[in-house]
């Protein structure tokens, strides 16, 4: 496997000093973000399912294990609170349960067995499973995949090694080449960040989709402290030209949902008329705010 391989670039890496390592290790995580790029169509693929499963009423998961299945907790716990997302819509599945988030538990990713069964305990038909393996064998990723496959769950896979198991059960895989990493096998490095980098693509790209933006402020933010609150003001104050007391005013009512308090802030009108609005367009902002434009 790549990953497994010696960097040519870091050899004698114990002898070099820190300023050497540190570039050594900048030069080598330049190369993800073209890794990346040239699966871009690929990870469309994994967009599109993504929201059709979301819109169908399913399920989405990513199963991993070690670095991998961080990643996949990771993202898919910053989906709620960034995106009005209830929590059990999309979940990352751990090698270990959750104890094994905080604390190495790298002996239950060989348990294929225990994978099958989370999948089968967790999804059900119409979900969407996502296996995120940087080698591509991870058994615990494995059984689940072949869980999903049996039950009908649409499948796909990132790893960055070619020719990978996973690429037997998933329908679609990603295979994003980021190469030997610094410390030979140390796939928590470039590997990991790649993987960071396509959950994120592929999880903001679909909430973008899914009108959970408008232009580019994330407008189904739940402001659950000072911060995001002020977040929400400074949306509306981009977004509006009112000022920030009218604006705290209508949040209030709102009930600090970014969505009703905008239109009701640009057209003058009730929130219980805004809301009512974006119900009629499933939460899309700009399908419900033409039809105050096309009223004057």
């Amino acid at each position: 496997m790549e990953t497994e391989e010696r960097n040519e670039n870091a050899r004698n890496l114990h002898e070099k000093s820190t300023e050497q390592i540190l570039k050594i290790i900048n030069r080598e995580d330049q190369k993800v973000a073209s890794a990346v790029e040239a699966v871009l169509p690929k990870i469309e693929t994994l967009v599109a399912e993504f929201v059709k499963t979301y819109e169908n009423g399913g399920d989405i998961c990513y199963i991993g294990a070690g670095t991998s299945g961080r990643i996949g907790v990771l993202d898919a716990s910053e989906i709620p609170p960034t995106f009005r997302v209830p929590s059990n819509r999309i979940r990352g599945l751990i090698a270990g349960g959750k104890s094994a988030f905080a604390s190495a538990r790298e002996s239950e990713e060989d348990d294929r067995q225990a994978g099958y069964n989370r999948v089968k305990q967790e999804m059900s038909e119409g979900d969407f499973l996502i296996g995120v393996s940087a080698s591509g064998e991870t058994p615990f990723v494995l059984g689940g995949l072949k869980r999903a496959e049996e039950i009908g769950i649409t499948t796909a896979a990132i790893t960055s090694n070619e020719n990978p198991s996973v690429e037997k059960i998933a329908e679609t895989t990603v295979v994003v080449e980021t190469g030997p990493e610094v410390i030979a096998g140390s796939t928590r490095m470039k590997a990991g960040t790649a993987q960071k980098m396509i959950l994120n693509m592929i999880s903001t790209t679909a909430m973008v989709n899914l009108g959970k933006v408008y232009d580019n402020f994330m407008v189904d933010v739940v402001p659950t402290n000072k911060k995001l609150k002020r977040r929400a003001i400074r949306a509306l104050q981009s977004l509006t030209d009112k000022d920030e007391e009218e604006i705290q005013s209508v949040l209030q009512q709102s009930g600090y949902e970014v969505k009703p308090a905008l239109i009701s802030l640009k057209f003058g009108i009730p929130v219980s008329d805004a809301r009512e609005a974006l119900s009629k367009n499933d939460g899309f902002l700009g399908p419900a705010m033409e039809e105050f434009d096309d009223k004057g």
